[in-house]
């Protein structure tokens, strides 16, 4: 079977675009990011269940001085800063089990404290995916609640979707600090389109020297899943597209398909290492094909996705799909500190899908969520590694 782009469809909004995040003043960016962002854990909305821990975990993670600064100057700093952290807590666009929503929050509790800039988390209204699944009063209800503070003449522009939101701020923050790298803690695998979208132009030849290395026990590759053009199933084949094919999207530790590999990599131009084909392999010698297959497509740039199901099971069971016969954690470590020494400079990074509450064993939720964080701190390296 041939998988094709589906037909375009037919909005039911008639809202108009934002307005270029390019043609704003650095003060006016900063202040539309303070409408999307909140300090880290705040993301998911609490109105009195939970909210004294919450407060308690965020004041832990960023100390009590940067709780005393106006959230406002606190991005305003992170934006100076060469890489920073943000959260999507969102797995409205999981389509099995959700619960991935609470990875951010684990991970940074594992973390201790912020070992980077944060820009805290995009603020997500659990039931909503992305803009174009709105219709116009449902959006305009939206907007009402979420910015009840702005004059909402002329802005029914303005996104109010995890994913809508997400592109924006990372159009925004790319705005105030073109060279700035983010770290995205997600949510399910859907939210790595923001980045992706944000960061690449719709010319695909305009991201010619780009690649995707996609850590992932599933391949991500269908146009769209139940009519919905991005969810977890659907981002890889939307970023493919924005690569032109060609390769440059690599995925690492496939082993639940329903194709062979061939299949994908004949239709859709991706190049894929199948799980049991790494397990014959070293981490080092991964890590070499890797870099070697980067060095053949002329790639100079690399954005790193890493949904923690690519690793086995054994040590990452807390997620919505575990699968068995996955990558180790040495492998996923060897291949990001290869790219760390390599000559591609890193645009952006993520992890996705850890849900540390779905693992009913409390030693492998544990595992999980050191196998996240620990993946995490090699990501950061990654980034910081960009100069």
């Amino acid at each position: 079977m041939v998988h094709r782009p589906p037909p375009p469809s037919t909005p039911l909004a008639t809202r108009p675009p934002p307005p270029p995040a390019a043609e704003l003043g650095r003060d006016a960016a900063i202040d539309e990011l303070t409408d999307y962002l909140r300090p880290p854990g705040g993301g998911i909305h609490t109105v009195s269940t939970g909210k004294a821990e919450l407060l308690a975990k965020t004041r832990a993670y960023l100390g009590e001085a940067a709780l005393t600064r106006p959230w406002r100057e606190q991005i305003a700093l992170a934006l100076e800063a060469p890489v920073a952290m943000l959260a999507i807590p969102s797995d409205t666009g999981a389509g099995i089990v959700r619960g991935a929503a609470r990875g951010p929050e684990a991970i940074r509790a594992a973390l201790g404290r912020a070992p980077v800039a944060e820009l805290g988390d995009v603020f997500c209204i659990p039931h909503l995916l992305d803009e174009e699944m709105l219709a116009d009063d449902a959006h305009a209800r939206c907007r009402a609640a979420l910015y009840p503070h702005r004059d909402h003449h002329g802005e029914s522009w303005r996104p109010v979707s995890p994913l809508g939101m997400a592109t924006r701020v990372y159009e925004l923050a790319a705005r105030v600090n073109p060279k700035l790298r983010i770290m995205m803690l997600g949510g399910d695998h859907t939210v790595s389109w923001a980045p992706i979208d944000a960061l690449t132009s719709t010319q695909c030849e305009h991201n010619a020297d780009l690649a995707i290395v996609h850590f992932d026990a599933h391949t991500d590759l269908l146009p769209e899943r139940l009519g919905v053009r991005h969810c977890f199933a659907t981002w890889a084949y939307h970023a493919n597209e924005r690569l032109g094919r060609g390769q440059r999207l690599l995925q690492l530790g496939i082993r639940a398909s329903g194709h062979p590999r061939e299949h994908w990599e004949s239709e859709l131009g991706v190049r894929q290492i199948w799980g049991e084909r790494a397990q014959a392999m070293s981490p080092e010698q991964l890590a070499a094909l890797v870099c070697e297959h980067l060095e053949a497509i002329g790639a100079r740039r690399v954005y790193l996705s890493n949904d923690i199901d690519g690793t086995d099971a054994e040590f990452a069971a807390a997620c919505g799909t575990p699968e068995p016969g996955g990558l180790s954690p040495a492998q996923v470590e060897a291949v990001i500190d290869a790219l760390a020494r390599g000559p591609w400079t890193p645009i952006g990074a993520d992890l996705v899908e850890l849900a540390p509450g779905l693992s009913l064993d409390p030693a492998a939720s544990a595992r999980s969520v050191e196998t996240a964080t620990r993946y995490v701190r090699k990501s950061l390296d990654l980034l910081a590694a960009a100069g």
